[in-house]
C-alpha cells in the first residue's frame, strides 16, 4: 500500500510545469541506486554448475519407495466451501498488509499496536463472517498428481500416465552454486524426485487455487468512496486463497495422494510446515522463474478447470491466487537458490528455449554478475 500512496504525488509532479526537473531528479536517484548496487560486495565464489550438480543432495533411491497416489490425475474443486477454509487462515500476513508489525496472536496484546490490531481484527472477523455467509468470494481450484522423474540433473519430466511415455511438462529448475560448508548440499528441487535412470517410479503434484468473483463488489464499494471495506475484502480474499492452498495440500497428503493419511496437525503446526513434503511455487526462492507458471497452468488446464489465467508478465488472475507443485520426499525442504553464475544462466536458457536476454530478465535478482543495460 505505501507504493500506491506514492503514485498521486508522482503523477502531480509529472503534470507540473517543472516536470523536467522531477524527471532529472528521478534519473539521479536511480543512478545513485545503480552505483550502490555496483559497489556492493558480491556473493562470494561460486561453483561451476557442473560442480554444483556433483555436490547436490544425494539419496539412495534403491532404498526408497515413492508413494503412489490414491487418486492420480486431475481433480477439480469448484466453489469450495469457504467455511472449511476459515480455520486455515494465517493471520500474520493480514496484519502486515495493514502495516501492523508483530506475530499473531501476540500482536493483539502489543503495547504499541495492540489497540489498533484488536479493532482491525474484530472488523475483519465481521467481514469474513459475511463473506462466508453470503458467498461473496468464490474459491476454485485444481489438483494434479502425475508420474514424474528427474532428468538431466536439474529437470523434472511429468508424464501423462504410468506408462511414462508421453511427457506433459518438463519442469526446469535451478541449483544453488554458492560455496557451502562441507557436508551441505547445493540444492535443486529436482534432487527430491527419483532419477529416470534409477528405474524408481516417482510421482509429483501440481495445483492452482483462487479466491475471486468479488470484483463487482469492490467496484461498488469504491464507487461509494468506501475504500476501507474494499481493501478489507481484497486482503481477506488473499488470506482465503492462501488458506485454500494450505487446505488442499493437507487433502493431497492425507487423501488424494495419501502418503500421510494419519497426519493430524493443528493450525500452528501447518503454518510452521511440520508436515512431510513441500509445495514450492514459481517466483519463490527455490524456483524463482515466474515463467514456469505457463506450462504449469497448461498442465492443470487451469483456465478451464478453475477459471484462472496468466497475464503476459505471468501474474495470476484472479489476483488472489496461489499455484505450485507438491513434492513428497521426506527429505525435501525449502531453500533459496540465491545468486547464480553466467554458466548456469546459459545452461538454463538452452534448456528452456529462452534467449539469454530473456533468462537474465526473469532471473535478474539471482544474477551474480552485472548485465549491461541501456541508460534511461
Amino acid at each position: 500500500m505505501p507504493d500506491a500512496s506514492r503514485s498521486v504525488p508522482a503523477v502531480q509532479s509529472l503534470l507540473a510545469a517543472n516536470a523536467d526537473a522531477y524527471v532529472a531528479g528521478v534519473r539521479a536517484d536511480y543512478e545513485r541506486v545503480r552505483a550502490q548496487h555496483r559497489d556492493k560486495k558480491g556473493p562470494g565464489p561460486l561453483h561451476t554448475i557442473a560442480r554444483a550438480r556433483d555436490l547436490g543432495h544425494k539419496t539412495d533411491w534403491q532404498r526408497y519407495v515413492p508413494p503412489a497416489p490414491a487418486k492420480p490425475g486431475i481433480t477439480v474443486l469448484k466453489r469450495y466451501p469457504l467455511a472449511e477454509l476459515v480455520d486455515y487462515i494465517d493471520w500474520g500476513p493480514f496484519f502486515q498488509a495493514w502495516e501492523l508489525s508483530g506475530p499473531y496472536p501476540k500482536i493483539l496484546e502489543d503495547a504499541v499496536v495492540g489497540d489498533a490490531a484488536r479493532k482491525l481484527f474484530a472488523e475483519a472477523q465481521e467481514t469474513l463472517a459475511r463473506i462466508v455467509r453470503e458467498n461473496l468470494v468464490v474459491a476454485n481450484g485444481v489438483l494434479a498428481l502425475h508420474p514424474a522423474a528427474q532428468v538431466n540433473g536439474d529437470d523434472i519430466e511429468i508424464y501423462a500416465d504410468e506408462s511414462r511415455r508421453d511427457v506433459l511438462m518438463t519442469w526446469r529448475n535451478l541449483r544453488q552454486q554458492n560455496h557451502k560448508p562441507e557436508g551441505r548440499a547445493n540444492l535443486c528441487l529436482a534432487d527430491f524426485v527419483a532419477p529416470k535412470a534409477s528405474g524408481v517410479r516417482d510421482w509429483i503434484g501440481a495445483f492452482a487455487v483462487s479466491a475471486g468473483g468479488f470484483d463487482a463488489r469492490v467496484a461498488e464499494l469504491e464507487a461509494r468512496g468506501d475504500d476501507y471495506n474494499a481493501i478489507m475484502l481484497k486482503v481477506l480474499a488473499d488470506r482465503l486463497a492462501e488458506a485454500f492452498a494450505e487446505r488442499l495440500h493437507e487433502q493431497a497428503r492425507r487423501e488424494f495422494w495419501g502418503y500421510a493419511s494419519d497426519e493430524r496437525l493443528g493450525s500452528a503446526e501447518l503454518i510452521a510446515e511440520r508436515y512431510r513434503g513441500i509445495r514450492p511455487a514459481p517466483g519463490y526462492p527455490a524456483c524463482p522463474d515466474h515463467t514456469a507458471k505457463g506450462p504449469l497452468f497448461r498442465l492443470l488446464g487451469a483456465e478451464h478447470n478453475a477459471g484462472m489465467r496468466l497475464t503476459e508478465s505471468f501474474a495470476m488472475l484472479p489476483a488472489s491466487s496461489v499455484s505450485g507443485f507438491y513434492l513428497s520426499h521426506p527429505e525435501s525442504s525449502y531453500f533459496a537458490v540465491g545468486k547464480i553464475g553466467r554458466d548456469q544462466i546459459e545452461d538454463y536458457a538452452r534448456r528452456t528455449g529462452l534467449s539469454m536476454a530473456e533468462a537474465e530478465k526473469w532471473l535478474a535478482p539471482n544474477l551474480a554478475y552485472e548485465v549491461e543495460t541501456a541508460p534511461l
